[in-house]
């Protein structure tokens, strides 16, 4: 056998005899028997992320009052939503900060009170029209109250996102992170060989409609996420040498797990949002397989000068993820400090459950309806 299908792997998995291992697991498995055995032996391998994206939010729907009200000016617990959609819709940026308490409560806030089942308070205000001519609203409301609630990320799972440093004499404070003055300390946010798009480099499994594990519900990609840039250079395994994909992603707000939902806050910066995602990846061939066992010593990532106040940065220098998860780098003689602002012990959880669930015939893979291009480029603002 040179090859497998979705079919058939879904068949495995309606049978019970879908045989699934982490993207951590899928290394050691490949060292120890080698691409043809494991490649007979597994059927589907599963990853995982779990950090901060302040590129978050939820569309909500509330339900019509009486009367009914066209809701233009909203808020919800202070924070500030979209009034820009239909009557009583909105969409509550994840960044978006309290009018009262600032970026210590913001939108990731509020999404994870209603995730915990909390009572939130909407209060809207409109101008009043013929078909709507309640003119303001104040109300508790909790997420089981709402008709649709829809967690939607537009960019998330960053393709070998930069780890950042700060060469400067002052500390900067960054959604990255306090980065200490002086190369005080390297920051960094990934899994390394959990990432879903370090494991699926060119996209072969993860497009439109690809079926993921989102915060505990059943999510979907969307599309290609916000700063989608495939037409990267890359290193000689096809791992983007800098930033590249991301995933726009959706699903349920109203069947997640508040454990795997964080908001976060960063000193001197502002309010951001952590949620777990697990993806599955089918081993089709020996090729992807040979992708997916690449471990962490051979995935490379660029410690960008965070102090430079330019789009472009300096790299100061290429590192592997093992190196960085070793608690320290030597930057021209120095050993700087690094520090995860993903969890990996909450991405192995994810990458875990995914697998119960695969192998229980609780969660079944979806082929792409689309797949993504390898030649997109990232622009920035006309100078």
């Amino acid at each position: 056998m040179n090859k497998r299908t979705y079919e058939e792997i879904n068949e495995k998995i309606r049978t019970g005899e879908v045989v699934v291992v982490s993207a951590e697991e899928i290394v050691d498995l490949v060292k120890e028997k080698g691409l043809d055995e494991v490649f007979e032996e597994v059927d589907v391998v599963t990853t995982a992320t779990f950090g901060p994206m302040c590129s978050s939010g939820a569309f909500l729907n509330f339900g019509h009052s009486d009367p009914q009200i066209r809701m233009e000016k909203i808020t919800i617990n202070n924070v500030p939503a979209n009034g820009g959609l239909a009557a009583v819709d909105t969409f509550v940026g994840a960044t978006e900060e309290s009018i009262t308490e600032g970026y210590e409560y913001g939108g990731a806030h509020v999404i994870y009170d209603l995730v915990r089942g909390k009572e939130v308070e909407l209060h809207a205000t409109g101008k009043g029209t013929d078909c709507y001519p309640n003119k303001e609203i104040r109300q508790k409301v909790r997420l089981e109250d709402l008709n649709e609630a829809y967690l939607y990320n537009p960019r998330n799972c960053y393709q070998n996102y930069n780890a950042a440093i700060n060469t400067s004499a002052e500390h900067k404070y960054t959604y990255m992170g306090m980065l200490k003055k002086n190369r005080g300390n390297i920051n960094y946010s990934t899994t390394g060989t959990l990432s879903p798009l370090l494991n699926d480099p060119y996209y072969r499994t993860i497009g439109m409609g690809t079926r993921i594990w989102f915060a505990g519900a059943v999510g979907y990609v969307a599309w290609e996420g916000t700063q989608f840039n495939s037409a990267t250079d890359r290193d000689e395994n096809g791992i983007p040498l800098g930033g590249g994909a991301t995933l726009a992603l959706v699903g349920d707000l109203k069947q997640m797990d508040p454990a795997y939902i964080r908001p976060a806050v960063f000193e001197g910066y502002g309010t951001s949002f952590s949620v777990g995602v697990g993806i599955p990846i089918p081993v089709l061939d020996k090729a992807l397989l040979k992708q997916l066992a690449i471990s962490n010593d051979d995935l490379y990532q660029n410690v960008v000068d965070y102090s430079i106040p330019r789009r472009s940065k300096p790299v100061l220098k290429r590192v592997s993820y093992s190196e960085l998860r070793s608690g320290s780098v030597d930057i021209d003689g120095k050993q700087v400090k690094t520090a995860p602002l993903s969890s990996l012990k909450k991405a192995r959880e994810i990458a875990n459950k995914l697998k119960v669930a695969i192998e229980t015939g609780e969660f079944l893979l979806q082929e792409p309806i689309k797949l993504f291009s390898t030649e997109n480029k990232t622009k920035g603002m006309r100078d």
